[in-house]
């Protein structure tokens, strides 16, 4: 993918090279191959360019030059679209899908988002109505900043950009900041967490004119299906298969060598599996990418082994380490430029890397989880929507269930319900609530893919591979397969406390049982608890023990420091309010606030 930043000047001034400029320079590594600019009056564009295709060079320009774009992103259907489009009469001069946005535009207008199946974010600036429009793709797989600063409309692929001017994103947003150590949550509005700098949410657009700015405007929503019975599981199952089978199909297209991320969970092992089958017999090996862990907890080579031997692909892997972490942890926070919830991330980073040394564009599992149920916590709100309904039956065949199979970790999420619940007794203020898992199951799924989970985990994975100059692309996420998993009944997700269900079904005989059969939930996971306790403390310690840190306004910093160390002596139980604090702490510090 690439990175896109620039300027329209309100105030009626001629846009400033030199901010434009540096601004595309903080997004070199968005964009390695090539950069290039456009300028107009008030308008800057600029981009930077990672080259998957051979003619991508931007900004580009129409035939008849009103209208130009700056584009991060891939529209996968951008053949059928052509097609279609040199059929209504359009003459295209290259063969990338930014042409093809742009003529889509000529022949549609805005109304072009509904036909492109991709992710992306871009800019066109229109000659004859004098503005600029603006567009995100449906999930947000792409992102896209913008702000107010100096009488000047500016946006960026990422943060940092912005930051090239003096008088952006100068504080940060307490009210954000207070709300991720509270809840862990981040991207779940418009709001970051810088004071004055916004996303555009998915699924939205924004025009700009000398004018001024518009409201954001959405152009698709998500309809989830809260009942549960009536489609008949096969049928489900063989429509799943399908439509997941197109989309890895359609996201392997392009010039470079494609990759696959595997965790041995069951939504990567799908991924890798399925892009195994469209390889056919044509000789290629596939080539994965993984991590491992000399804690067995925490590792899952026995399963990445698994799929590695019934697909005959390639696997490198490689063991994140606090050593290697405590030598990342400034760029990754810098590349992430917000502080986050959980160790995890690290990784991800870690496979990106180990990626980046093979293949520009690599296969993610990400988007299954939201969509099929497949957090264990979602267990509960689907008992409780089956309780307000009055299927009682159900509500205890379910409740059985999900004994049977997650037992342990119902008790221990509320061992840690009481943990955390007084942890955020540490903090400082009255940050809003954000309750997850509140409501009906239906309800919670529209939630973590629309705005309180997705988001925050696309905006981590674009960042870790985009460090690396590589392309993320994520099957589960193509929007004809989110709106019919959407639009499946609750007991095509989770039934007998089995998550996932409807694609268990599609993938059997074809993802090994060990595999398709897993109980547990892990990912891209890493060993937070330990390292915490073990090699991280001292790091940890001398972080709590500064007086920057004890004068903080988000947390009474003395109590911290005491409940930190009564976790190392063993006196109570860990949780992630220590690691998010720790993160703010450092982003802090490096924002210099």
């Amino acid at each position: 993918m690439c990175g896109i930043a620039g300027q329209f000047a309100l105030n009626g001034e001629d846009a400033d090279a030199a901010l434009v400029g540096a601004m595309a320079e903080r997004l070199a590594h968005r964009g390695p191959d090539g950069e290039g600019t456009f300028f107009s009056g008030p308008i800057g564009l600029a981009h930077r360019r990672l080259a998957i295709a051979d003619d991508g060079r931007q900004p580009m320009e129409s035939e008849d030059g009103t209208l130009q774009i700056v584009f991060d992103g891939e529209i996968y259907n951008n053949l059928e679209l052509r097609s279609e489009l040199s059929a209504a009469g359009h003459r295209f001069a290259t063969t990338t899908d930014t042409e093809v946005i742009l003529h889509a535009y000529e022949e549609w207008g805005r109304d072009c988002l509904a036909r492109f199946n991709g992710a992306w974010a871009f800019v066109l600036r229109d000659g004859c109505r004098r503005e600029l429009f603006c567009a995100r793709d449906r999930l947000g797989i792409k992102p896209f900043y913008y702000t107010l600063a100096g009488g000047s409309f500016l946006f960026a692929s990422e943060i940092k950009a912005l930051l090239a001017h003096p008088k952006a994103g100068r504080r940060p947003n307490d009210r954000m900041l207070a709300t991720f150590l509270a809840w862990g949550v981040a991207d779940h509005t418009a709001e970051t967490m810088y004071d004055g700098i916004y996303q555009l949410p998915p699924a939205h657009t924004i025009a700009v004119s000398a004018g001024g700015v518009g409201e954001p405007e959405r152009y698709w929503s998500l309809v989830m299906n809260g009942a549960r019975g009536g489609v008949d599981d096969g049928v489900a199952a063989r429509n799943v298969r399908d439509l997941l089978t197109d989309a890895v199909r359609l996201r392997l297209r392009g010039a470079v060598p494609v990759g696959t991320c595997l965790s041995g969970g069951i939504d990567s092992s799908t991924i890798a599996v399925l892009f195994n089958e469209l390889l056919g017999g044509s000789g290629e090996q596939q080539k994965t990418f993984s991590v491992s862990f000399d804690d067995p907890r925490f590792d899952e080579s026995r399963y990445i082994d698994t799929v590695v031997a019934a697909t005959g692909a390639s696997n490198r892997r490689m063991r994140p380490d606090t050593a290697g972490l405590r030598e990342d942890i400034e760029r990754l926070l810098y590349v992430q430029d917000e502080p986050f919830a959980s160790l995890s991330i690290y990784a991800q980073y870690c496979v990106m890397r180990l990626a980046s040394d093979e293949v520009k564009v690599v296969l993610d599992g990400q988007g299954a989880d939201e969509q099929l149920g497949g957090y264990i916590a979602y267990q509960a709100p689907y008992i409780r929507g089956l309780l307000q309904r009055g299927e009682i039956f159900a509500a205890i065949r379910e409740g059985i269930g999900s004994a049977r199979h997650h037992g342990s970790f119902f008790s221990w999420a509320a061992r840690q319900f009481f943990v955390r619940s007084e942890r955020r007794g540490l903090l400082l203020g009255s940050p809003p609530e954000v309750l997850r898992y509140a409501g009906s199951l239906d309800e919670v799924l529209q939630r973590e893919i629309t705005a309180s989970n997705l988001p925050l985990l696309l905006h981590w994975g674009d960042r870790n591979a985009m460090a690396f100059s590589v392309e993320a692309r994520v099957p589960f996420l193509d929007h004809r397969l989110v709106e019919y998993l959407a639009g499946l009944p609750l007991d095509q997700k989770i039934r007998g406390g089995v998550t996932k269900h409807v694609l268990r079904r599609a993938v059997r005989g074809l993802v090994p049982d060990g595999v398709r059969c897993r109980m547990d939930k892990m990912g891209f996971v890493t060993p937070e608890e330990v390292w915490m306790k073990g090699e991280l403390s001292s790091r940890i310690l001398e972080l709590f023990t500064t007086h920057e840190f004890a004068g903080r306004p988000y947390w009474d910093g003395e109590r911290v420091l005491e409940n930190y160390r009564e976790f190392l002596e063993g006196k109570s139980a860990y949780s992630t309010e220590f690691w998010r604090i720790a993160c703010a702490e450092m982003w802090l510090r490096q924002f210099d606030a």
